[in-house]
């Protein structure tokens, strides 16, 4: 493996997770929309990763090297019911619908999410240094 399948995986990695960020930060800022242009509360959406983000195909077992997204889903969980009689949202029994999203949840995966966008920043950054460095063995 080269430093640049390295890299070419890394990238994958990288541009997977900030995907999987915006989807997460999207689900934390919607927490409280109970009407959506579709209708009804917003619902929480997850992002499924798959391995494979490296197109090359070579002999070296780059195949299912890297990360790609497969798909991004929303929760069909039910909506959170808070009754609240007063609100306009509110339905027949008082009752408002609010999205399905878990703050406690979206804040561990934003974590994790963040950890693994950091450790891939740390693997560039490696590459990156090995090949500056044998560029300088080239001039010795």
């Amino acid at each position: 493996m080269s430093l640049l399948d390295s890299l070419a995986i890394t990238d994958s990695a990288l541009t997977a997770e900030r995907l999987e960020m915006d989807v997460i930060a999207n689900n934390v800022a919607n927490a409280n929309t109970t009407r959506t242009p579709e209708g009804g509360p917003y619902k929480a959406e997850t992002v499924f990763l798959l391995p494979g983000g490296v197109q090359e195909n070579v002999a070296g077992g780059l195949a299912n090297a890297g990360v790609r997204v497969s798909a991004v889903v929303q929760d069909n969980r039910p909506p959170r019911l808070v009754y609240d009689p007063s609100n306009p949202e509110a339905n027949s029994k008082g009752y408002v619908a609010y999205p399905n999203v878990d703050p406690v949840t979206e804040t561990v995966n934003m974590m994790a999410a963040q950890r693994a966008y950091q450790a891939n920043i740390t693997i560039a950054d490696d590459v990156k240094s090995m090949a500056m460095h044998a560029l300088d063995l080239g001039h010795i």
